[in-house]
């Protein structure tokens, strides 16, 4: 894997999902990119669409929600519960599509610091069985994970 390939892994014998990146900044601006509301607007999901922030509250019992919006109409939103915020290291929430509202994923994401002032972004992705898992992976989330980490070393490429 370079630096700048996303490594999306499906457990075999548990319905995760595991998405591994590195980016070349350090652990407080990966993060921070996550938790302020204009920086993650700007880089998550796919090309084609753009991101309305609707709630955010990127602390420990906050929640958060957010719509994705194509040539000005909405086409999906999400929502969720920050359960742990801790600042450049570690944040675990919950990710939710208002679409399969029963198919909460809990999400940790682990920002790891490396030689030269990088990053390995973890986030690991558990939800309750192999249909849902198998549902996210063929729904395209490659793309917008793909698509949406280019628009993050963008961002941080310019010092965000």
């Amino acid at each position: 894997m370079t630096k700048h390939e996303t490594e999306i892994i499906a457990d075999e014998k548990v319905p995760t999902i595991e998405i591994i990146r590195e980016f070349d900044a350090a652990p407080e601006q990966v993060f921070r990119a996550h938790v302020d509301p204009e920086l993650y607007a700007q880089w998550i999901g796919p090309r084609s669409v753009t991101t309305r922030i609707t709630r955010w509250d990127p602390r420990t019992g906050g929640a958060w929600a957010f719509a994705s919006d194509r040539d000005g109409e909405e086409i999906a939103s999400f929502y969720g519960s920050f359960h742990e915020v801790r600042p450049h290291e570690r944040m675990v929430w919950t990710f939710t599509y208002e679409g399969e509202p029963d198919s909460v994923a809990l999400e940790t994401l682990t920002f790891e610091e490396l030689e030269g002032g990088r990053t390995r972004l973890r986030v690991r992705s558990v939800v309750h069985d192999f249909e849902t898992r198998d549902g996210i992976l063929s729904s395209g989330m490659d793309v917008g994970v793909n698509e949406g980490f280019a628009k993050l070393d963008e961002l941080l490429a310019k010092g965000t």
